[in-house]
């Protein structure tokens, strides 16, 4: 899957996500999309996920959730620390 196809949430509201979902899917031939999330980002994206299912494209379909951890370092050096990701595959 491409960087294209992917969104990344943030802090920004639900919305604004689901439609960057939207526009990827009606822009792309292959009808994909891949929500990234870190931290507290975590339950955005599956608000993002539900809503987008729930009130947009009833026919979108999960294909694959990962979860996993990222080690990033801290600004303060005081050593790195862990954060938790997800990765939502949804297709038509």
């Amino acid at each position: 899957m491409s960087r294209s196809n992917t969104v990344f949430i943030g802090r920004k509201p639900v919305l604004n996500y689901v439609l960057a979902c939207l526009t990827v899917i009606k822009s792309r031939q292959d009808e994909e999309v891949l929500v990234k999330a870190r931290g507290r980002s975590i339950s955005t994206a599956v608000d993002v996920v539900e809503v987008l299912r729930n009130r947009f494209i009833p026919d979108i379909r999960i294909d694959d959730i990962s979860i996993g951890t990222d080690e990033i370092s801290s600004p303060d050096h005081r050593g790195p620390s862990n954060v938790s990701t997800i990765e939502i595959k949804l297709s038509r």
